[in-house]
């Protein structure tokens, strides 16, 4: 770099060009007067007339400036070593829980194989769009849900602190769950798993083997009761009005998920890339391994069938469309921050589109897979106990933890079947914490980089020890109650508001066609007509309707095993409040903060900091600054 003026030259040739380094415009008159240079470097004096630098424009007298290129020391971006840790992270995080304890209920409940016609298009209108956006935006301006919005919506920095907060919601219970399977998991090493008979110290006078013929209807299976009255001992507290103390097993299980979180997150995208090898591939291994035998089993056509079986007339009713809506948006999980963090380590020409394609449609075809293996052990289930499946299954932490062991511990080579099935749940729920968090930890880097960029490992460290301690009621012998509570008013409706303002900031204030133009300043081409208008219309009047339904039925959501208490539901919509109340108490501190008349303030704030073009290729910088 030996020529300045040569380096100015290449830039203002290749204004699409992205870059690494800083821009200042010196004015040898008196810039600060008759100036509003705000917290994010827009000088609104200088957008009055295009120049090749500055595309919006500045004024006449401004002709007499001095522009000075200089290359300074930046924090560097990492990025992912290989695509494929891209790949497997964004997968990893996608695919949940979720996929395997919701979606075949879900699929049956609404109608079976006819479930899937409104999936397919809600996934296509809705969900991945919506998809495509967050990795698009995370890897052109490569920063994450915090600092983004200087770049698009300036007033809508709140969005990135609401995610934040979501984050940290998901991550006190989320562990949680993932611990009970850790408690699985080494139960498992036995000879005989401990929930195939009844007789043990948890056990109860209503305890009763599943494969005994009984015409009583008031009996416990020895799985049902293994899971509530040992791992959890929920029958020692009353619910949220006194949950009881701290049970030490649990504690040390979610310990030690936490400790698995920190060393796969401390070195950021170098450890994650790691991990998500193991954590991300094992699942598919341990589901095609239970596939096989599921199908193998008596009464498993039976299950599938049950399963597949369309039923056409189940396709008027609204609920399945609503439904299918909103598995699909809670399976790709938009909004989180996670797919904007982990794609702002991808290099600026990767093709996110195609990503996009890929990765959504792996996750779905998961579900459909997880799908046949639930189902083929629910119909082995309906058979031992000559029931109907519609009498055997449960939703959600049920179905996994009491159904589906229920039936392991009747097969041969019960306890190999045991520990690869919960290694299976362990994997799958570690990928999904391990986004939500890096979505945060990514935000808190890159909005204060000397602080906590430079000292990530420290910041990890104290991060998850905060969310530790904040969980620690959630391993209290109630603690599933609130777990089954922060599940609903934690993220469940705060995170549908949140993503509709981000989508209304990126694609009516910043509008789609700057959008488009981005991606094509990445991939070399426009998106087609169909994202266009899914962007501007169908996306946003997708999450708005899954966020009215989802409001009027929030307290069907809790379910109906425990009655929450009368004081229970106005404290989560304070809880769902926590989160999106940063939005417009941002907004307030950002028009106080911005100098000018009112006119100008509104301009200011939600007008996106002008993407300018330095010397070296690589990185987009927006730096500018009035000296």
């Amino acid at each position: 770099m030996t020529n300045e003026n040569s380096i100015l030259a290449d830039s203002t040739t290749n204004l699409t060009s992205p870059a690494k380094g800083k821009i200042q415009q010196i004015n040898h008159e008196d810039a600060a007067e008759d100036s509003n240079v705000d917290d994010f470097g827009v000088n609104d004096e200088l957008e009055k007339e295009k120049n090749p630098l500055n595309p919006n424009g500045s004024s006449a007298k401004d002709k007499e400036r001095a522009l000075i290129v200089s290359i300074t020391q930046g924090r560097h971006r990492e990025t992912w070593n290989q695509k494929v840790e891209f790949l497997l992270a964004v997968i990893g995080f996608a695919v949940d829980l979720g996929n395997v304890w919701r979606f075949p209920y879900i699929c049956y409940q609404n109608g079976g194989g006819a479930f899937l016609i409104p999936y397919c298009i809600m996934l296509l209108l809705g969900g991945l769009p919506l998809f495509y956006m967050e990795l698009a935006l995370g890897q052109f301006h490569r920063c994450g849900c915090l600092s983004i919005w200087n770049r698009i919506c300036p007033a809508l920095k709140g969005v990135g602190m609401a995610i934040c907060i979501i984050d940290i919601y998901m991550g006190m219970y989320y562990n949680t769950i993932i611990g009970w399977a850790v408690y699985y998991f080494f139960a498992s090493f036995s000879y005989e798993l401990p929930w195939e008979k009844c007789g043990n110290p948890w056990n109860t006078d209503s305890c009763l083997s599943v494969d005994t013929p009984t015409n009583l209807t008031n009996t416990t299976s020895p799985a049902r009761e293994y899971f509530e009255r040992n791992v959890l001992e929920q029958y020692k507290s009353e619910g949220l009005e006194y949950m009881g103390p701290i049970k030490p097993t649990l504690a040390i299980c979610v310990f030690g998920v936490f400790v698995l979180v920190y060393f796969s997150l401390w070195k950021g995208v170098k450890s994650t890339g790691k991990a998500v090898w193991v954590t991300a591939l094992a699942p598919y291994f341990v589901l095609i391994v239970l596939l096989f035998r599921g199908v193998t089993l008596p009464g498993a056509g039976n299950g599938i069938r049950y399963y597949l079986t369309p039923e056409w007339e189940k396709l008027k009713n609204t609920k399945v469309w609503i439904d299918a809506a909103s598995q699909i948006f809670f399976s790709l999980g938009p909004g989180f921050g996670t797919l904007l963090a982990l794609s702002s380590y991808n290099k600026f020409n990767n093709n996110c589109y195609r990503d996009a394609l890929l990765t959504s449609s792996i996750n779905c075809l998961t579900s459909f897979l997880a799908g046949f293996v639930i189902f083929s052990v629910l119909g082995y289930m309906a058979e031992v106990q000559k029931v109907d499946i519609d009498k055997v299954g449960l939703e959600g932490p049920g179905l996994v933890f009491i159904v589906y062991p229920e039936a392991i511990s009747l097969m041969s080579g019960s306890t190999f079947w045991s520990i690869i099935f919960f290694l299976m749940l362990i994997t799958l729920g570690l990928d999904s914490t391990f986004g939500g968090l890096e979505a945060m930890i990514t935000a808190l880097c890159d909005e204060f980089p000397n602080f906590i960029g430079k000292r990530r490992e420290v910041f990890v460290l104290v991060l998850l020890a905060f969310i530790y301690i904040c969980a620690l009621p959630t391993m209290t012998f109630g603690g599933v109650y609130l777990v089954n509570f922060l599940n609903v008013y934690g993220p469940g409706l705060a995170i549908l508001f949140v993503v509709f303002v981000e989508a209304a900031g990126v694609f009516w204030i910043y509008g789609v066609d700057n959008f488009s133009a981005d991606i094509e300043q990445m991939l070399g081409e426009k998106p087609n007509i169909f994202w266009r208008v899914c962007w501007r219309y169908i996306s946003p009047t997708f999450l708005f309707v899954i966020l009215i339904f989802s409001v009027l039925n929030n307290e069907h959501m809790l379910g109906e095993e425990y009655y929450y208490p009368d004081w229970a539901i106005p404290l989560g919509w304070v809880l769902t409040g926590s989160s999106v109340i940063c939005i417009p108490l941002y907004m307030i501190y950002k028009f106080d903060r911005t100098r000018g008349s009112f006119k100008r303030k509104l301009r200011t704030m939600f007008k996106p900091e002008p993407l300018v073009p330095t010397a070296l290729p690589g990185q987009i910088s927006t730096m500018i600054s009035t000296v």
